[in-house]
C-alpha cells in the first residue's frame, strides 16, 4: 500500500543546462542564476577537470587548473537555454543593474565583466586587485536604497593557505546606476579572518571539531578522506528589519553575513557582521549575543555546505535552500564508495527551508533528489520569478564522476512557493 505521507519533490524534473561531453574529466560547478529587467533568465557556471582541452572556447589557465566560465540565456521561463558567451574568470555570480547585467567572479584576482544587451555580449574583465587569491560560491545578492552587496571571499596573503581557514569574507557595497567594472563605485568591508578570530582549542561542548583535525593542514583520515581546518566560507549577505529581533540594529546600518561552517557538523553556519560607519566605510567583527557571549555559529540546516538566502518582501520571509544530510555520524571505515569525503559530505537531497528570522527554520519541501549519492543535487542558487522560485543546481547523473564532480548544471522551478509556508 502507497505511504500517502511521502513527501514529493517539488521540483525534481529539470531542464538540463549544459551536460558535459566528457564526465569523468570535464566537470561543471558554481551554477548562478539572475533574472534581468526585462524577464531574461542569466546563468551561469565553470568548467574544469583535466579534459579540458575538448572544450573550445575561451580559458584561464591557473597554476594548478583549467577553466571556463559559460553564460545561457533562457526567454521561455527556463524550457531552452542558449549558450552566449564564453569567459576566463571563475566562481562567477550574475546580477542585474536595471538593464545592465554584471558576473563578479576571480582569476585568482578579483574580477567582473558586464553586459549591456541582456547577456548576449560582455566586457573583457575588470580587474579589482592584483597579486591575491580569492574565492566564493554564487550566494545571493541584496538590494537597498541605491546600493548592492554581496560578499566576496579573499585568503589571507602571505601565510599558508589551510583551504578555508584563512578566508575573509569581505562584504562589498556598489552603488547602483554607476559603472560597477570601476573600482571607485564599490566599498570594502575590513579584514576578518577564521583562524585570527576563532581558536578551535577554545571551542568546548559542541564537538567542533568533530574529527582531529590539524590547524593549519589538512589531515588524510582514512584514505582518500580529508579534514581541513576550521573555517568559514561561500557566504550570504543578510539584514534584520524586524525590531523584535534580538539582531535588529534600528540605524539599518548593520548586515550579517551567514556562511557555510567548516566543521565536520551538519545543520551549523558561522556569522558575523558588518557595521556601516559615518564615513562610508564598513568594518567587520565577530556577533556578540545578548549574555556578552561571542557568537560564531547558528543553527542553519545543510548550514556543512553552501547554501543561499534569499529574503522575500511579498512573504516577510526568509528563504534558504540547502542540502540536507541524512547519515552524518556513519564512521569513516563503514562508508560506502560511492559516498564523497566525510560523512558531512552529502550531497544528494536539495531542500527549502523558510524563516521569519534566519535562526528558526521551516521545514517548506524537498526540491529535488538524486537516485544515488553520485547523482547530486546541491551548490544550488534561486532567484525568484513572480509566485515562483527558479534554480539552478550542480547536479549529475549515473555518469558524473563523483558526487563533487558532477556532469550537469540543472533548472528547476517550485512553482508558487509562498503557498509552501504554514
Amino acid at each position: 500500500m502507497p505511504n500517502e505521507h511521502r513527501i514529493t519533490p517539488l521540483a525534481d524534473e529539470y531542464t538540463v543546462v549544459w551536460r558535459s561531453p566528457s564526465p569523468k574529466d570535464v566537470y561543471l560547478y558554481s551554477p548562478g542564476i539572475c533574472i534581468s529587467k526585462g524577464g531574461r533568465i542569466v546563468v551561469t557556471m565553470d568548467i574544469s577537470g583535466k579534459g579540458m582541452a575538448k572544450i573550445p572556447g575561451e580559458k584561464l589557465c591557473l597554476p594548478e587548473s583549467v577553466w571556463q566560465g559559460r553564460v545561457y540565456i533562457s526567454d521561455d521561463g527556463g524550457k531552452i537555454f542558449t549558450h552566449t558567451a564564453d569567459y576566463s574568470l571563475l566562481h562567477a555570480r550574475p546580477f542585474s543593474d536595471g538593464d545592465t547585467i554584471y558576473i563578479i567572479g576571480h582569476a585568482g584576482d578579483l574580477c567582473i565583466i558586464r553586459s549591456d544587451d541582456g547577456g548576449l555580449t560582455w566586457t573583457e574583465p575588470a580587474f579589482f586587485t592584483k597579486g591575491e587569491y580569492w574565492h566564493q560560491a554564487p550566494c545571493n545578492v541584496l538590494y537597498k536604497d541605491d546600493f548592492v552587496y554581496l560578499v566576496m571571499e579573499r585568503h589571507k596573503q602571505n601565510v599558508k593557505r589551510s583551504w578555508v581557514s584563512t578566508l575573509s569574507p569581505f562584504l562589498m557595497r556598489g552603488k547602483l546606476g554607476t559603472d560597477l567594472t570601476k573600482k571607485e563605485n564599490w566599498t570594502f568591508a575590513s579584514e576578518i579572518v577564521f583562524k585570527d578570530f576563532v581558536d578551535s582549542d577554545k571551542i568546548e561542548y559542541f564537538g567542533i571539531p568533530f574529527l582531529l583535525t590539524e590547524k593549519e593542514e589538512s589531515t588524510e583520515l582514512t584514505p582518500k578522506r580529508y579534514t581541513a581546518p576550521l573555517g568559514w566560507l561561500e557566504s550570504n549577505v543578510v539584514q534584520f528589519t524586524d525590531p523584535r529581533h534580538f539582531l535588529y540594529d534600528p540605524s539599518g546600518h548593520t548586515f550579517h553575513i551567514w556562511a557555510r561552517a567548516n566543521t565536520e557538523r551538519t545543520n551549523i553556519a558561522a556569522i558575523l557582521k558588518v557595521v556601516e560607519n559615518s564615513d562610508g566605510s564598513m568594518t567587520s567583527m565577530l556577533e556578540t549575543a545578548p549574555s556578552g557571549k561571542t557568537m560564531v555559529f547558528v543553527p542553519c540546516p545543510g548550514g556543512q555546505m553552501k547554501f543561499h538566502i534569499i529574503y522575500d518582501d511579498v512573504s516577510n520571509l526568509y528563504w534558504l535552500l540547502s542540502t540536507q544530510s541524512t547519515d552524518s555520524m556513519v564512521k569513516l571505515e563503514d562508508m560506502e564508495n560511492d559516498r564523497y569525503g566525510l560523512p558531512d559530505n552529502e550531497r544528494q537531497r536539495l531542500v527549502l527551508h523558510f524563516s521569519k528570522n534566519c535562526v528558526d527554520w521551516c521545514f517548506a519541501g524537498l526540491v529535488a533528489v538524486g537516485k544515488t549519492q553520485r547523482q547530486a543535487r546541491h551548490y544550488a542558487s534561486m532567484t525568484i520569478d513572480g509566485e515562483d522560485l527558479c534554480i539552478l543546481s550542480r547536479s549529475g547523473d549515473e555518469e558524473a564522476a563523483t558526487a563533487h564532480n558532477g556532469n550537469l548544471i540543472t533548472f528547476h522551478r517550485v512553482k508558487n512557493f509562498r503557498g509552501l509556508v504554514y
